[in-house]
């Protein structure tokens, strides 16, 4: 096979690459006709819709209501029942003609006590019973108030890690976008440099090698275009997923989304507030107060219990001929043994509340080693950003030099393929830079606690 076949065979294959790409890309759902969506949008958005935010919603709720039904053991229990009942039993018929106000001289006989006639009882029954004191009411109510605490926290911690998922994912895109631009903006310049090669090789001032390279190079950048257009439309998927958007839609984005301004110069100020705003740190904290209501509602069991009760009856043998009586009184109970069991509850709770507040503890340090690793890396992406821009710069300069020295024969095809690469890598680190600011900012308004 000669040169010039298989530079034609290249062609052919270039052509069915772009028509790969053509594909892809008119596969791809229209983007909505709307104004770009911006990453605090998106952020909305995920607060909103995302299910790991409505669950956490849905369970603060639930914390809610079960602090309203902890409470109800301050209020008094009213209870109201009808019965029905019919039976010769002895004792059945003897309280059922007391109850009614029935009974009578005849009902003591011997033969009326043990074969009594058959007798009906209509009942209507009100009973009350108010706890007078009680600690684990207490005790429990505040393990509630605590638990609902918690509750909010975990949705604030939710919301957090979905700020930095989302503006993750958003970044991931805009990487993938730009990098989209970028390869096809290599694929221009490769075909040019391509057509320069060919016509220095149709001019006999290069041999076919010089061409073949170039096609090589052209193929390469078609395959990463097509590997970047792929790589975009999966990192679409994710943030719509977490967006809690049909994963087919196609938002058009902010390209360009601003990095939060962060001062960093005062390192120590940051982890102050990370140990007042974090979560992780609140969450901490409550469950260190959880304990102590529950060393609270150990000590409760060595406490007399106090319910006052009351109760009103009507009693007949038909429906609507009763008589009716009451009853009052109150009832204190007191532990005075139940086989050290609660004791050992009591110790429990004490070691429970010495292991939450050593994980206070753990997770406040954790806090500042978070800040202070945020703040390196910020500081290194911002730095990279700087340089990233400078570099791209140079690049573009000397490709247009070294292109330059290419038509003039003074350099050769590996020297142009070196500086076209040089380009589009620098292309990529300055995207991947500005991403990295982002995703470093987020991450130290993460670590700090700040929504």
């Amino acid at each position: 096979m000669s040169a010039r076949d298989i530079i034609e065979a290249l062609e052919r294959e270039t052509h069915l690459v772009l028509l790969l790409l053509f594909v892809i890309l008119f596969a791809a759902v229209p983007a909505s006709a709307q104004s770009p969506l911006s990453l605090s949008e998106a952020i909305a958005r995920a607060k909103a819709r995302n299910p790991d935010a409505g669950s956490a919603a849905a369970a603060e709720r639930e914390a809610a209501e079960r602090v309203t039904q902890a409470r109800s053991g301050y209020f008094p229990k009213v209870d109201i029942a009808e019965s029905w009942q019919r039976g010769n039993h002895p004792v059945f018929v003897f309280g059922s003609l007391l109850a009614q106000r029935q009974f009578t001289a005849a009902d003591f006989a011997l033969d009326a006590l043990n074969h009594p006639a058959t007798t009906n009882n209509f009942r209507t029954a009100f009973s009350v019973e108010q706890s007078l004191f009680d600690r684990a009411t207490s005790a429990n109510v505040r393990a509630e108030s605590i638990r609902r605490d918690m509750a909010s926290t975990g949705r604030q911690l939710v919301n957090q890690d979905l700020t930095s998922e989302v503006t993750d994912a958003f970044g991931r895109v805009l990487i993938s976008a730009a990098t989209v631009r970028s390869t096809a903006a290599a694929v221009e310049t490769a075909r040019a440099d391509r057509e320069l090669a060919g016509n220095r090789r149709d001019a006999g001032r290069v041999t076919d090698a010089d061409v073949l390279q170039l096609d090589v190079y052209v193929a390469l950048t078609l395959e990463q275009q097509v590997q970047a257009t792929s790589d975009e439309r999966i990192a679409r998927v994710r943030l719509n997923q977490l967006m809690g958007e049909p994963l087919s839609t196609v938002f058009s984005l902010d390209l360009t989304p601003p990095a939060i301004a962060v001062d960093i110069t005062n390192p120590a100020g940051l982890e102050e507030e990370a140990s007042k705003n974090r979560p992780e740190v609140a969450l901490a904290m409550q469950q260190e107060q959880l304990a102590a209501v529950a060393v609270d509602a150990a000590r409760a069991a060595f406490l007399p219990q106090v319910v006052a009760l009351g109760g009103w009856e009507l009693n007949g043998d038909a429906w609507n001929s009763r008589s009716s009586s009451w009853v009052a009184g109150a009832v204190a109970r007191i532990n005075l043994f139940h086989g050290f069991a609660d004791k050992a509850r009591v110790a429990e709770a004490r070691e429970q509340a010495t292991r939450r507040r050593i994980d206070k503890g753990k997770a406040e340090t954790m806090a500042r080693l978070d800040v202070q690793i945020a703040i390196a890396r910020l500081e290194a992406a911002r730095a990279s950003e700087a340089v990233g821009r400078a570099a791209v710069d140079r690049a573009r300069e000397s490709h247009r030099i070294v292109r330059d020295r290419y038509e003039s024969g003074l350099t050769d095809a590996a020297m142009l393929l070196r500086s076209a690469e040089a380009v589009q890598q620098a292309d990529a680190r300055q995207i991947a830079a500005h991403v990295n600011v982002l995703t470093a900012t987020a991450t130290l308004q993460r670590a700090i606690g700040r929504p």
